[in-house]
């Protein structure tokens, strides 16, 4: 559906703030998808899995939001947003739940695949609503801390991840994901109220709409750039524990700085909000995103750091940076995600055309840089990769996502 320009002045003060719940309800939706990068290791060593396997099973939580982003925006439209985000918030408690009770991998991929449509259900409608109960001064505010949520749920994840699975099992971590994650739906219930026009009982109109949006390009282009981001990032941070820990760092330090380049991506996000506010053209700040990523992820697996005294120093650098300035790309995208959709069409349905298309990239990314690493016997390659997205990105941002283009974007929806 259309998300209206905000919520109107002198709201209430819970209104005013209701975005907060569902940024937190976020973060814990996505913290399922960095649970598993620090226990990898123990989850590879209790089910017998290869490296290929354990791509499969990081990206394995991506299939849901890969095939059936539409099919949610879809169903958020008939039941309503905050009804949305609600079920998907239980299906990602009783998928963590589940998971932690697999005794083989197959049913542990199912589990998370249950997960990942939990984490479709909860993020797709967020954005909309967000825009729908938040006044339009508190906006870019909001959508920034919203573009956040997976750098702030990567630094929470990966930190407590490492710092409890030194004296419990990954299962116990599972079940304590699926209590924290379930914590926060009275939160939703109390603290959200439901917004105007949450819902269309009408089926046939809503699909209407959902077809007026796939209809357009923006939203195709938007997604795709989104894609050139979530390859890059998704992968290379998940496996960042596994490849500092082959690269001889040892101990707790993997998921300590894995936790801190995740949280900068967070920071960064917020920033772009600020940058948004003042008013820094869209495409500017995705170009700057992704080229710094192209760059930043040579200068980190491109040389051979280990006889290079400092040169495993300028590796964390470089990813942080890779991560922190990336951020420009998601916090940009989210935030023109819902405005994008034709004046007839369906902001949520934006959102999910963006999500499908982009958690594709999310689920073959992670086994692309797998596949390039086996080959070569090391992660020295994983560039190509990273290098590959970027190119296809900026060329992209910078034919599609002009000022002038999103500007009659903008104008239709007025």
């Amino acid at each position: 559906m259309n998300a209206p320009s905000g919520a109107m002045a002198g709201q209430p003060a819970r209104a005013r703030t209701a975005w907060i719940p569902i940024v937190i309800a976020g973060v814990a939706a996505a913290m399922h998808i960095w649970k598993l990068p620090e226990a990898l290791s123990f989850v590879q060593e209790d089910l017998g899995m290869t490296l290929i396997e354990s791509g499969v099973l990081l990206g394995i939580v991506q299939v849901g939001s890969m095939l059936l982003g539409l099919g949610v925006s879809l169903f958020s439209e008939v039941l309503g947003l905050r009804r949305t985000l609600l079920i998907g918030l239980s299906l990602l408690s009783a998928g963590s739940l589940a998971g932690a009770f697999a005794e083989t991998t197959g049913f542990l991929m199912a589990t998370r695949a249950v997960e990942g449509v939990g984490f479709l259900m909860a993020t797709v409608v967020c954005p909309p609503l967000i825009r729908l109960i938040t006044p339009p001064a508190r906006t870019n505010i909001a959508m920034g801390w919203w573009g956040s949520f997976q750098g702030l749920a990567t630094f929470l994840a990966v930190l407590v991840s490492t710092l409890l699975l030194t004296s419990v099992s990954w299962q116990v971590w599972w079940i304590l994901m699926a209590a924290a994650t379930a914590a926060t739906i009275p939160m939703i219930l109390t603290l959200v109220p439901p917004p105007p026009s949450d819902r269309d009982a009408n089926v046939r109109l809503a699909v209407r709409r959902v077809g007026a949006t796939v209809q357009t390009l923006t939203p195709w282009i938007a997604g795709v750039v989104f894609a050139c981001y979530t390859l890059q990032w998704g992968s290379v941070i998940g496996f960042l524990p596994t490849i500092f820990d082959e690269a001889g760092v040892r101990g707790l330090w993997p998921g300590i700085v894995t936790a801190v380049v995740g949280g900068v991506n967070g920071v960064g996000n917020i920033v772009t909000g600020r940058l948004h506010q003042r008013g820094v053209p869209m495409r500017r700040l995705v170009l700057t995103g992704l080229a710094t990523m192209g760059v930043t992820s040579v200068i980190t697996f491109a040389p051979d750091w280990t006889g290079v005294p400092g040169g495993l120093a300028v590796q964390i650098l470089a990813v942080t940076l890779f991560s922190g300035v990336g951020a420009l790309v998601p916090a940009t995208l989210n935030r023109i995600a819902v405005d994008i959709a034709p004046p007839n069409g369906s902001g949520a349905a934006a959102m999910g055309l963006m999500v499908q298309i982009y958690n594709g990239a999310n689920f073959v990314g992670p086994i692309i840089l797998a596949a390039i690493a086996t080959a070569a016997g090391s992660w020295h390659y994983s560039w190509t990769m990273t290098l590959g997205a970027t190119l296809l990105g900026v060329l992209l941002a910078w034919r599609f996502l002009s000022a002038r283009r999103l500007g009659i974007d903008f104008q239709h929806r007025g």
